[in-house]
């Protein structure tokens, strides 16, 4: 199995929605198969992206939480 593409971005210090659309505004740039993990500091995104990832055919591979920041990764599956 080849090796995934994995982008980081830091959405740290945005309150929702901007971290939400940070992510829109990514997902655009990136090719089917490629993650996308957000690093956020508002609790909101753990239902905010997940949300919008099943809206727009991408697919959630996990949410947690690390020290106080929120993680959310996503494989993108359709291009936007």
């Amino acid at each position: 199995m080849p090796d995934q593409e994995k982008v980081i971005l830091d959405a740290r210090r945005l309150l929702c929605p901007m971290p939400v659309i940070r992510v829109q505004d990514k997902v655009k740039e990136l090719s089917p198969g490629t993650r996308l993990e957000a690093i956020c500091s508002d609790p909101g995104v753990l239902n905010d992206i997940p949300a919008w990832s099943r809206i727009n055919g991408h697919k959630l591979i996990e949410t947690r939480e690390e020290k106080g920041e929120y993680i959310v990764v996503i494989e993108v599956v359709a291009e936007a």
